[in-house]
C-alpha cells in the first residue's frame, strides 16, 4: 500500500505541480516516476493521477479520485461541485484581480456613460459574482486564450484574471484596479470517501498541516 494509505489523489499539472510533488514527498509518497514522466497520467502504485487543475474537482466529485489538490480560484469558479475543502496548503499564491489599460480608469467611464462595463475573463462565475456583489452592471465576455489582448483591442474595458507577479499585465500596459481574492492550493475530498476512508484522509490532513 502506498504512503497515502490506498487513497487515490488527483494532482494538478502546471504551476502547482512542483510544490505538490514536494508536499507528497514529505508524506512519504514516492514521486520520482511522476516527476520523470510528463506523458503518463495514472500512477497506480503511488496512487497519483495527474491532470489540468480545472479537472481536479470533476474527478474528485465523481469519486474517480478520493482527494485532490487544486487552486482556490478553480474551486471558486466551480462552486457547484460537491467536494469538501479540507486544507489551505499555502503554496501557489496568486491574486484574482480586475485590471484595465493604464491611465484613467475606463470602467468608471463606461459605467458613467452606459451603466455597464464589458469584462473579459476565463473565470465568468467569479467575475459575475464580483460585479453583483459590488453593485455594478457587467457584460461578461468569456475568452480561452490570452485575456490581456481583450482590452488592448477595444473588445472590453476590463479583465478579471489571475496574476502571481503582475509581469504579464505590466508588459501589456495593463494595471491592477481591484483585488477580488487571494488564491492558494487547497486539498479537497470526495464526500463519500471522506466518510468511508475517514481515517486515511484524516492522516493525510494531519501530516500536511504539520508540514
Amino acid at each position: 500500500m502506498s504512503a497515502l494509505g490506498g487513497l487515490r489523489i488527483a494532482v494538478p499539472r502546471g504551476a502547482l505541480f512542483g510544490p505538490t510533488m514536494d508536499a507528497l514527498d514529505r508524506l512519504g509518497v514516492d514521486t520520482a516516476e511522476v516527476r520523470g514522466n510528463d506523458r503518463k497520467l495514472l500512477f497506480e502504485e503511488s496512487g497519483i493521477v495527474t491532470m489540468r487543475p480545472s479537472d481536479v474537482p470533476t474527478y474528485v466529485e465523481a469519486g474517480a479520485a478520493d482527494i485532490g489538490i487544486t487552486g482556490k480560484d478553480v474551486l471558486m469558479e466551480q462552486a457547484e461541485r460537491e467536494v469538501y475543502e479540507l486544507v489551505d496548503l499555502g503554496y501557489g499564491e496568486c491574486r484574482m484581480i480586475l485590471a484595465t489599460v493604464d491611465g484613467p480608469d475606463p470602467t468608471e467611464e463606461a459605467l458613467r456613460r452606459l451603466g455597464v462595463v464589458r469584462v473579459a475573463t476565463k473565470y465568468p462565475k467569479i467575475a459575475r459574482d464580483f460585479f453583483e456583489r459590488t453593485g455594478r452592471q457587467a457584460e461578461i465576455v468569456e475568452v480561452k486564450g490570452s485575456v490581456e489582448l481583450a482590452p488592448l483591442t477595444g473588445l472590453v474595458e476590463a479583465i478579471v484574471d489571475l496574476t502571481a507577479t503582475g509581469t504579464t499585465l505590466r508588459e501589456n500596459g495593463l494595471v491592477e484596479r481591484e483585488m477580488i481574492a487571494v488564491a492558494t492550493a487547497r486539498l479537497i475530498a470526495n464526500p463519500v470517501s471522506h466518510k468511508l476512508k475517514a481515517r486515511e484522509i484524516d492522516a493525510v490532513v494531519e501530516r500536511l498541516r504539520a508540514g
